[in-house]
């Protein structure tokens, strides 16, 4: 969808501006992907209206493909406007404007399945679910066992201003994360919108079927479970590499403190996270340097005003990822801190 950023703080009714730039969850996440040399697709509907053209030129300069994109021209391209956000209380206005829009007439067919089921990650968001019954039947499709089904990747992304019955939105995320293999959710997310509040553990005990989980504790930092590999493990899941941890049910579990950054504007950072998590796992990458990853993404979109900015490069990320406990400790990072003179020697395509 194609969000509008305030030109000045202040209550929506206030602001006199605002500027076009991009957003939503799965494109985000593909974004950053594509940026970080990775081949990615995105796979969704938008309007056959100036607001999908400009979607779909934007997405596709990022290096994605968007040739499995469906225009429709029965419906409009979604939006949303935001406020500035309050630094001090993460608070901020969202207006959406997605009902009835292209994105939530997706169904299992109105979109391109086989594009879907191309890649060896196919990353999935509990947004999508909550826009139309035809977006959850898609997703409830999606997540279901079947032959070849590539690595599934959930974000809770957990909206309750999208639902249009909120007290549904617990029971059909929850299913929809037990479905998955790879599964992001915040604590917040997690008591708002099951009621656990006993930290990471608990939330792991409520969904201990993903192989994968990754809990998320804003400024506090990230923890990851871990089941081991079954004998018919998925060709595309990342190796065994040890932890420091054993979980009751066998997981390893590692914990990762979240960097000190100078916040612009929060918005973008959770798909940045995932972004750099999968990076790091189709590079099959070790549990903490998965997080450290993810830490790394989040902090580049923490430190611009929209939800997408320009990653490190490659090798810049590997370097930070790989300072001792007590350098990543101290590591603090604010705007521009992506722009590295090693830029252009940065990888531009992954197998």
């Amino acid at each position: 969808m194609v969000t509008f950023l305030p030109s000045r703080p202040g209550r929506l009714a206030d602001v006199p501006s605002f500027e076009r730039a991009i957003g939503g969850a799965e494109s985000n996440v593909a974004c950053v992907l594509a940026a970080a040399g990775h081949t990615a697709r995105w796979v969704g509907r938008v309007g056959a209206d100036g607001f999908g053209d400009h979607l779909l030129e934007t997405i596709a300069s990022y290096g994605v493909d968007t040739t499995a994109v469906r225009r429709d021209p029965a419906r409009p391209t979604g939006i949303y406007f935001r406020t500035a956000g309050d630094r001090s209380t993460d608070t901020h206005e969202v207006a959406y404007y997605r009902k009835g829009s292209a994105a939530s007439a997706m169904s299992r067919t109105t979109v391109d399945l086989d594009a879907l089921d191309s890649g060896r990650v196919l990353h999935l968001s509990g947004i999508t679910a909550a826009l139309s019954p035809s977006c959850l039947s898609l997703l409830t499709a999606l997540t279901a066992p079947r032959p070849a089904r590539p690595l599934i990747s959930f974000d809770v992304n957990h909206r309750e201003g999208l639902w249009p019955d909120p007290a549904t939105a617990g029971t059909t995320l929850l299913a929809l994360a037990r479905a998955a293999d790879l599964v992001f959710v915040g604590e917040d997310e997690a008591e708002a919108a099951w009621g656990i509040t006993g930290g990471p553990q608990a939330v792991r005990e409520a969904l201990p079927e993903p192989r994968t989980l990754v809990v998320k504790n804003g400024s506090e930092g990230a923890t990851l479970f871990e089941a081991p590999a079954p004998a018919d493990r998925h060709p595309h899941d990342p190796p065994r590499t040890g932890g420091t941890t054993t979980h009751p049910h066998s997981d390893t579990v590692t914990h990762v403190p979240a960097l000190a950054v100078d916040v612009v504007a929060p918005v973008g950072a959770g798909d940045a996270f995932a972004a750099g998590f999968l990076s790091a796992t189709l590079r099959g990458l070790p549990p903490e340097q998965r997080l450290r990853h993810g830490h790394l993404m989040a902090a580049a979109a923490l430190t611009v005003p929209g939800d997408l900015a320009v990653p490190p490069s490659r090798d810049h990320a590997d370097r930070l990822a790989a300072l001792d406990g007590d350098a990543w400790g101290t590591l603090r990072l604010g705007p521009g801190w992506t722009n590295t003179a090693d830029r252009a020697e940065e990888e531009v395509t992954v197998p």
